[in-house]
């Protein structure tokens, strides 16, 4: 399987909230690099605690967390995305923003991944307790 074809996989996936697909496209020793200092911050390792971390995003703001990647690109093993995300949290103002994600392949699976935002302060305080 091809690098882009991989990532297709796990983007595919991601979209339609297919969870068994999704943790198939997961390397079993998937480490998923989730910044800030928040909750929801920190080195997630392993499908299962990947699709926690999913979880937790879609739990936290009742199932509006939405993700779109905008442009994507391939440099070897790594795919590097451009993404635009939001959600929505009672009480809070509402999130929306710009990032870029890196997703490392290996074994046609996604082997580790690193996220960036825009403003990781405003998303360190919508995912606050």
């Amino acid at each position: 399987m091809s690098i882009p074809a991989a990532y297709q996989r796990y983007e595919d996936a991601l979209a339609t909230g297919d969870m068994a697909a999704l943790a198939a496209a997961l390397h079993p020793a998937v480490v998923w690099h989730q910044p800030g200092a928040n909750p929801l911050s920190g080195d997630h390792v392993g499908p299962d605690a990947v699709l926690a971390l999913l979880g937790g995003f879609m739990e936290r703001s009742q199932g509006t967390f939405a993700l779109q990647t905008q442009t994507r690109m391939v440099n070897g093993d790594t795919v590097a995305t451009t993404v635009a995300f939001s959600a929505q949290r009672p009480g809070r103002t509402d999130l929306g923003m710009n990032g870029v994600d890196v997703f490392r392949i290996a074994d046609d699976r996604i082997a580790e991944i690193w996220l960036f935002s825009t403003d990781q302060e405003a998303e360190n305080a919508f995912w606050q307790d």
